[in-house]
């Protein structure tokens, strides 16, 4: 690596989560964009503009060998993409590989160590389903990395020029700390889609739905974090009205049965949080 020069950076496989860390490091002048692969020319392209930097390569043969590698491909491909750059000698000793993936380790990276290269994870803690968003509103962002010292030497000070917040893991936690992200992010979703349609069952308007339940869900996570899970849980099972309960759990399942299903066990769930109250 030239210690002269920024650190070099290709980026393969560059959907939302490589688009945003590609351009905040290339706009703070951490590393120099150098090659963006994805699966096609077009793609790839669109991901350059948004990056603002980068060569855009739709083929492997078309990269050049750079000082940092970020893997911005789907869990399921993080493994085979790293096999194929280090077949191709896109790997040396004194690379640095990391992944994005919230559920996988560093150690899916095995054929980069094979080639002496310092290996990493990196994951922002975000919902990524607005990308220009997340990359002008990525200050203060938590992000867990956990990996070789070498590769962390060199990307929690990344992390810190973008405004982001580096979390050490525990590597073998991986997978039960990106479920909580899950929990977090995408069940939460559903739980408020589930919301959204039940009211709809009612009777209620799909936009009017969404104007009741706004302000219930705001309020519900300000509480949340103001004042704990046990302190904000309000409502039949708080108050112990099991018999409220029973009753709701029936229609939902006599409207929907895959949300009755989620109804109780949410209100097994509920009765255990209650259980903490003090």
């Amino acid at each position: 690596m030239n210690e002269n020069l920024k650190p070099s950076l290709n980026i393969v496989g560059c959907g939302r989560v490589g688009r945003v860390l590609g351009r905040l490091f290339s706009r703070d002048d951490v590393f120099q964009v150098q090659d963006v692969l994805t699966r096609s020319i077009a793609s790839a392209g669109d991901a350059v503009a948004f990056v603002g930097a980068g060569r855009a390569c739709a083929d492997l043969a078309d990269l050049r060998i750079a000082d940092v590698t970020l893997l911005g491909v789907p869990d399921d491909r993080i493994a085979a993409a790293c096999a194929a750059l280090a077949a191709r000698g896109l790997l040396a000793a004194d690379s640095i590989v990391f992944h994005c993936s919230g559920a996988l380790s560093s150690e899916a990276l095995s054929a980069a160590a094979a080639c002496g290269a310092a290996v990493a994870s990196l994951h922002p803690v975000r919902s990524f389903a607005d990308a220009e968003a997340v990359a002008q509103q990525f200050a203060g962002t938590f992000c867990g990395v956990e990996g070789d010292a070498r590769a962390l030497q060199l990307l929690q000070p990344a992390l810190l020029a973008i405004g982001a917040r580096p979390v050490a893991l525990d590597a073998g936690a991986k997978t039960l700390y990106h479920a909580a992200s899950v929990f977090a992010c995408n069940y939460l979703t559903t739980i408020i889609d589930t919301a959204l349609r039940a009211y709809g069952a009612a009777g209620i308007e799909p936009e009017l739905a969404r104007q009741i339940a706004q302000p219930l869900v705001a309020e519900t996570l300000a509480n949340i974090f103001r004042l704990g899970p046990e302190q904000a849980l309000t409502g039949p099972i708080a108050r112990g009205d099991l018999a409220t309960v029973a009753k709701q759990q029936a229609a939902v399942a006599a409207w929907d049965g895959a949300a009755g299903t989620l109804y109780g066990a949410l209100a097994d769930a509920t009765q255990q949080l209650a259980q903490r109250r003090t």
